[in-house]
């Protein structure tokens, strides 16, 4: 029997991660051969290219599609995911994948949904179901309505995707696959590597070894317009506040020209001796530096999903995350620098929380992912697919 030909579409640097051990499982599985596409915003450079990392990790890439137009604003999203159904359409064709995998809701990932439903090939969806408020939700439902195999990280996103009309047959609570990775980190938690010394970054040589904490906050596209305001906000509090930090640069969405000239214009102006900047991390390593920080701070979906497995205290600013399951180490706060202060000096007291949270997963989802795909037939749903 010839294998099924899965080809994966990963469109930005935090995907590499949400997919990373299914990628592994589908590698080594035996009736499955495993087709990498990067594209979007994961080739590019200023928000930390993933290429390296993926090919460090032993991944062939069978394709690189360049697709992400300049701006950085709401008609830029709307062109990049145009131009990404037509370069994706051809990527497709020649490929000529069994089926296509689409992970998550960045608004890249449509591109990669139209551009495989349309030509009539199966797409599988990782981690649909899910609600955030903003327009990440409206793009991870579309891309559940044209998918054929759902397999979501909760089973709160399971029961969701139902009660969308979807036969649950195709859809799958599989946890999501970065809990794996959590799952490796969390029993050997040590920060083996100097992140500065590691991974360069801009600042000062901050003294992190007597602890620290992490920033990763990224503009709401539904908020755009507010981004360098709130990024500012947030960089008040955590200059007065004096302990050493670890900030890492935001996703490419629209606002992130204002989150970025924020940090830039914060930086030059009052240069915060504390604080020290990353574009990107191995996903290892930022779970490690993770697991040992004070606390995370901002809107990153690593603070609901991974933090949660590993006890990671989070203090999560806005309404980005609105919506989604989250466990006991969240505190939600607005984007008042009182409000993102009193969050932070409350989380700060609870140190790392004694037990993990298992609401996305223990541990074992690549595997499951791999075998699913590997084992169910997709050939006469929605559509004849052959």
């Amino acid at each position: 029997m010839s294998k099924r030909k899965i080809c994966v579409v990963i469109t930005a640097r935090p995907s590499y991660s949400r997919i990373k051990t299914a990628l592994s499982a589908i590698n080594k599985h035996p009736n499955l051969q495993l087709q990498l596409v990067v594209a979007g915003s994961a080739l590019l450079d200023r928000y930390g290219n993933a290429v390296d990392y993926i090919e460090n990790d032993g991944f062939k890439i069978d394709a690189k599609v360049f697709m992400v137009l300049e701006g950085e604003n709401k008609t830029s999203m709307a062109k990049t995911t145009g131009l990404g159904v037509m370069e994706l359409a051809n990527t497709f064709y020649n490929l000529k994948p069994d089926a296509v995998v689409t992970i998550a809701d960045r608004f890249e990932t449509l591109a990669t949904s139209i551009a495989a439903s349309y030509q009539n090939i199966p797409l599988i969806h990782i981690q649909g179901g899910e609600v955030t408020g903003n327009i990440d939700e409206k793009v991870r439902h579309a891309n559940t309505k044209l998918a054929d195999l759902h397999l979501v990280a909760s089973e709160e996103a399971r029961e969701r995707v139902i009660k969308m009309g979807e036969d649950e047959r195709y859809v799958f609570n599989t946890g999501c696959p970065s809990i794996d990775i959590a799952r490796n980190v969390n029993k050997a938690p040590e920060l083996n590597f100097n992140p500065i010394e590691k991974y360069g970054g801009v600042g000062n040589n901050i003294d992190w070894k007597r602890g620290y904490l992490v920033v990763l906050q990224h503009p709401v596209t539904t908020e755009y317009n507010q981004a360098k305001e709130n990024v500012l906000n947030t960089l008040k509090v955590v200059h007065e506040l004096d302990i050493p930090t670890f900030w890492f640069w935001p996703n490419v969405d629209a606002g992130a020209d204002g989150t970025s000239n924020g940090i830039r214009s914060y930086r030059e102006i009052y240069k915060p001796e504390n604080i020290h900047f990353f574009k990107n991390m191995e996903p290892e390593d930022f779970l490690r530096l993770l697991i040992n920080s004070k606390c995370l701070i901002g809107n990153s979906s690593v603070g609901i999903r991974e933090c949660a497995y590993l006890g990671v205290p989070v203090v999560n600013i806005g309404t980005r995350q609105n919506g989604r399951a989250r466990g006991l180490n969240v505190i939600d706060v607005s984007y008042e620098q009182d409000s993102i202060m009193k969050g932070v000096l409350d989380r700060i007291k609870q140190n790392r929380l004694a037990t993990s949270d298992g609401i996305y997963g223990v541990g074992n989802s690549g595997e499951k992912i791999a075998s699913i795909i590997a084992n169910t037939d997709l050939r006469f749903h929605k559509t004849i697919m052959y």
